[in-house]
């Protein structure tokens, strides 16, 4: 029986067996999410940390700025096919992070959140993010990926840090104070070797 959706459109898909549901990335447009988009960073959950909470016009002059930056790619992140998360994936020697840390050419980095509230305090952040951790290992020469959350922020360092990212220091960046974490692929895959994760076709 057919679901009605669309799922050859989404860049990456996966099942997760420990949330018994499909996870899935597609890349962000303008036409189909600026609006998700404005009410997800005017979320009270969102505005500490995106500092995005402007009138629908600055929004999305913001969201262009981001889909026309070539080191930078947007995602929506589905929950069994309901858009639930936004995501940047972006190569870390291009972003400014780079400023304050070494970087390899294939270096990445992630910047990420939640959008509707009722997903919050669920269960799903640790497994979105080993899925998005799992797209970005899929560059066949991507052996590091960084990321640094605002140190303020215990509960997203702390998923980071059972997804197999490690805290290396505190670093001072222009609109936050963050800690840098590391997640070397080697330590990625020990760490999650015992889970099968078959894609769901």
């Amino acid at each position: 029986m057919s679901t009605g959706i669309n799922t050859a459109a989404y860049d990456y898909r996966t099942y997760d067996p420990t949330l018994e549901r499909t996870i899935a990335f597609r890349k962000a447009t303008m036409d189909r999410d600026l609006e998700r988009l404005h009410a997800w960073f005017n979320a009270e959950h969102v505005l500490p940390y995106w500092q995005l909470n402007d009138p629908l016009p600055a929004v999305r002059a913001a969201v262009a700025e981001k889909l026309d930056d070539a080191h930078l790619t947007p995602y929506i992140g589905y929950l069994d096919h309901v858009p639930m998360s936004y995501w940047e994936c972006y190569w870390a020697g291009s972003d400014e992070l780079a400023d304050y840390c070494e970087t390899e050419p294939a270096d990445q980095g992630i910047h990420l959140l939640i959008g509707p509230e009722e997903y919050l305090g669920r269960g799903y952040a640790i497994p979105l993010v080993r899925a998005v951790t799992e797209l970005q290992f899929s560059h066949p020469e991507t052996d590091r990926i960084l990321t640094e959350p605002d140190i303020r922020n215990d509960a997203v360092i702390h998923v980071f840090e059972r997804c197999g990212f490690e805290p290396r220091r505190e670093i001072e960046l222009p609109e936050k104070d963050a800690l840098l974490m590391v997640c070397e692929r080697d330590r990625f895959q020990a760490l999650h070797s015992d889970r099968e994760v078959p894609t769901d076709d």
